[in-house]
């Protein structure tokens, strides 16, 4: 854990030491880390955002693109997720999202969009990277402006798998709630700090009929900054710190950010 905060500790000092920002720029919005704004994409424009996440035992990483749909009330989207643990590396189960925009957009106060996923059983059950059965799950992500500077973002969603196997033999119904918040200090146009908090309850199958949860309880403060090039594309790197608390406490993880976002046509 000391290596991470002090990991930590180097890359604020770049980020504060060098000017990523003294260029116009656009503001960042749609860069969250943990907890899922209700802004979708605008239309021509496509989005490819890493994260990975880094405890001393364990990691993680994931790769979404998010795609506009005729407009910016619809998206499509879908995330890769890959993990690694104890010398053993694999694929996570893929989630192919769809998200209407339902209230408002980035440029209003409220804005809201919901979101519906089909999880595929692409990752290992024996391994524990995977349901090993076809799940969904619903989240709905709003969020408000309460001033010029300060934004946040609220989710709340539940994952269903009818038929989750176990490692040893039979499957049974699972299912897992989430919830988060986060709130945005807009400190400059190209640089926010941030303050996530993620709660969920998740079920996993043992046997037929059997089901063991796990609750899990985390807050991360970090930064994200965007590097704007005159030809639009917008760079956001990030970097946010994971503290476990209640059911987690004692856990931390590093986690960090990368999206790549431009125009795909002329809109």
């Amino acid at each position: 854990m000391r290596r991470h905060v002090t990991a930590l500790a180097v890359a604020l000092a770049s980020i504060f030491g060098a000017r990523v920002g003294a260029q116009e720029a656009r503001p960042i919005q749609d860069n969250s880390f943990l907890v899922e704004e209700a802004y979708n994409q605008e239309p021509g424009v496509v989005q490819h955002i890493s994260t990975l996440q880094r405890s001393p035992s364990s990691w993680s990483y994931s790769f979404t693109q998010e795609w506009p749909v005729g407009g910016i009330r619809n998206q499509l989207s879908y995330s890769i997720p890959v993990s690694g643990a104890a010398g053993s590396t694999g694929f996570g189960d893929i989630a192919l999202n769809y998200r209407r925009q339902v209230v408002g957009t980035g440029e209003t106060r409220l804005a809201v969009a919901p979101r519906f996923t089909v999880l595929l059983p692409t990752g290992s059950v024996a391994s524990g990277r995977g349901a090993g059965g076809v799940g969904v799950q619903v989240l709905l992500p709003a969020s408000y402006s309460i001033s010029r500077a300060l934004v946040s973002h609220w989710n709340l969603g539940a994952t269903i798998t009818p038929r989750a196997h176990a490692q040893g033999a039979g499957s049974v119904a699972t299912t897992s709630v989430n919830a988060g918040a986060s709130l945005i200090w807009l400190a400059r146009p190209w640089m926010n700090l941030m303050l996530e908090g993620i709660w969920s309850r998740a079920e996993s199958a043992v046997a037929a009929g059997l089901t063991r949860t796990e609750t899990s309880w985390f807050v991360s403060p970090g930064v994200r900054w965007a590097i704007n090039s005159p030809g639009g594309l917008q760079v956001v790197p990030g970097i946010a710190y994971m503290i476990g608390l209640g059911p987690s406490g004692g856990e931390g993880a590093l986690f960090a950010y990368l999206s790549f976002e431009h125009a795909f046509r002329s809109h």
